[in-house]
C-alpha cells in the first residue's frame, strides 16, 4: 500500500473515549463499584489521561514513542475494567437484586453494549500490526486483521490504510453478529479478542436484555 501517510489523526479515537466516559456517567448507582461519587471519578481519570495525550500528540506518528502508546493502552484498559465491572454488577442485580426496574436494566444494558463496541475498537486499533505507529512506519508489515482493501487491492483507494473508523466498524459488526463479517482475524490473539467481545455481547444482549424485557413486562 504505497503512498500511506506518516500520521493518523487521534481525534476519532478521542471522541470515542469521551463517548465511553459519558455512557459511564449514565449508569445507575447499582452498577458502579463503591459510592456514587465513583461514577464521576472514573470518567475524570479517563479524561485526565486523554486530554494531555490529545493535546501533546493530536496525531499518531510513525515515530511515536513507546511511552505514549503505553499511556493510550492504559486508558483503554481503564475503560475495559470499568465496563467489565458494570456488566458484572448488572448480572448480579438480575440474579440477586430486588425491585429492579426493567427500563433501568434495558438502558444499562445498552450503555454497556455500546461501550463494549468502543473499547474493543480501541483495542483492535491499538494492537493490529503492532499499533498505529508501526503500521504507519511499515504499511506492508504482517497484520492481525485482514480488511477487504488488503485482500482485494482493486477496491482500495490509493494509499488506503485502516483507520480508527474501520476498527470501530469491525467491532460493531462483531458485537452485532457475534462473529467476523468482512474483516477476518488472522492471528490467535485477534481471534481470542473477538471471541471475548462476542461473549460479552451475547451476555449483554441475549441474557441481560431478555431478562430486563421480562421484568419490564411483569411490572407494567
Amino acid at each position: 500500500m504505497t503512498g500511506t501517510p506518516h500520521f493518523e489523526a487521534r481525534w476519532p479515537s478521542a471522541l470515542a473515549v469521551v463517548g465511553a466516559a459519558a455512557l459511564y456517567l449514565t449508569l445507575p448507582n447499582q452498577l458502579v463499584l463503591g459510592p456514587p461519587i465513583v461514577r464521576y471519578i472514573v470518567p475524570a481519570l479517563e479524561l485526565a489521561v486523554l486530554i494531555p495525550l490529545t493535546l501533546t500528540t493530536p496525531n499518531r506518528q510513525a515515530s511515536e514513542t513507546g511511552f505514549r502508546r503505553k499511556v493510550a493502552m492504559t486508558l483503554t484498559a481503564l475503560i475495559s475494567v470499568a465496563n467489565a465491572l458494570a456488566l458484572f454488577f448488572l448480572i448480579r442485580q438480575l440474579l440477586y437484586g430486588s425491585g429492579v426496574q426493567g427500563r433501568t436494566l434495558l438502558y444499562a444494558a445498552l450503555d454497556i453494549w455500546v461501550t463494549n463496541v468502543i473499547v474493543f475498537a480501541l483495542w483492535y486499533w491499538e494492537l493490529d500490526g503492532g499499533g498505529p505507529p508501526r503500521r504507519l512506519a511499515n504499511p506492508n508489515a504482517p497484520r492481525d486483521f485482514a480488511f477487504v482493501q488488503m485482500t482485494d487491492p482493486e477496491v482500495a483507494a490509493p494509499g488506503w490504510h485502516p483507520r480508527f473508523a474501520d476498527y470501530l466498524y469491525t467491532s460493531f459488526t462483531n458485537a452485532s453478529a457475534f462473529s467476523p463479517t468482512d474483516t477476518m482475524p488472522l492471528t490467535r490473539w485477534a481471534k481470542l479478542l473477538m471471541l471475548v467481545q462476542s461473549a460479552i455481547s451475547i451476555m449483554t444482549l441475549l441474557l441481560v436484555a431478555a431478562r430486563a424485557v421480562n421484568i419490564l413486562h411483569v411490572v407494567t
